[in-house]
């Protein structure tokens, strides 16, 4: 094959990392910092950022830069709910570039990794009466709850102790009522997990609650690079081979 052949090759499609945006300067850079590892795990691949509000660059834009350029968006978004089903799409579809929308990050696995070490980093060692809040950010969309129902069954089965999702708005139970009904049960060294991707308001309410420790944010964590790879790599249409 001559060296033309191999230079007509279509590339890999971009991937595109999309953000809620936050009015906290904390959730850029740790946005930003999460790029930056995936960058480094796939050095050929061309990684770009886009939010859905609050911060630049906004999606519309980021898509509008690609051109003609092939791209899988990837929500850095923990469950299925409204900026998945609904503002994700719609704001691909008037762009009109050639995109493939990818799952979720959550449930999985590699999430329960995530969370795991970001509380044995706060000081997480398994004591008796201890559990786990895993604090997220509520939706009024039922499928988002029971995702995070599964992370915190995932959670729950690394950790042996029970974890009780609950919620910063917008779905019940909020945290001080998960916390309360934990004790209830007789479970009085409670941590609360922040499972949110980046620092923000909702973080630190709920961070606020814990009556024993609260763990960081997700962030950048190595293994959540490794499940935006795989989120890129199985979206609809796109090779497992492509990112290599």
């Amino acid at each position: 094959m001559t060296v033309t052949d191999l230079s007509s090759r279509p590339g890999p499609p971009a991937l595109v990392l999309v953000a809620h945006g936050s009015r906290d300067p904390r959730a850029l850079s740790t946005v930003r910092a999460l790029m930056d590892r995936v960058r480094a795990r796939r050095p050929g691949l061309s990684v770009r950022l886009g939010h859905i509000e609050l911060n630049e660059p906004l999606l519309p834009d980021t898509l509008a830069a690609l051109g003609n350029t092939e791209a899988v968006l990837v929500p850095l978004l923990l469950g299925r709910g409204h900026h998945v089903k609904r503002d994700i799409p719609a704001m691909a579809a008037a762009a009109g570039a050639r995109t493939r929308i990818a799952a979720p990050l959550g449930p999985h696995p590699l999430l329960a990794d995530t969370l795991h070490a970001r509380l044995l980093e706060a000081g997480w060692r398994p004591r008796p009466a201890s559990a786990v809040v895993l604090a997220a950010a509520g939706s009024r969309d039922p499928d988002a709850r029971v995702d995070t129902g599964r992370t915190a069954g995932l959670l729950a089965g690394r950790l042996g102790v029970p974890v009780l999702a609950a919620y910063a708005s917008a779905a019940a139970p909020s945290v001080p009522d998960a916390i309360s009904a934990l004790r209830a049960k007789g479970r009085h060294r409670i941590a609360v997990a922040s499972y949110f991707t980046a620092p923000g308001r909702f973080a630190t309410e709920s961070a606020a609650h814990a009556p024993w420790i609260a763990s960081a944010p997700l962030g950048a964590h190595e293994a959540m690079a490794d499940l935006v790879l795989h989120r890129y790599e199985r979206a609809p249409g796109t090779p497992v081979t492509a990112a290599a």
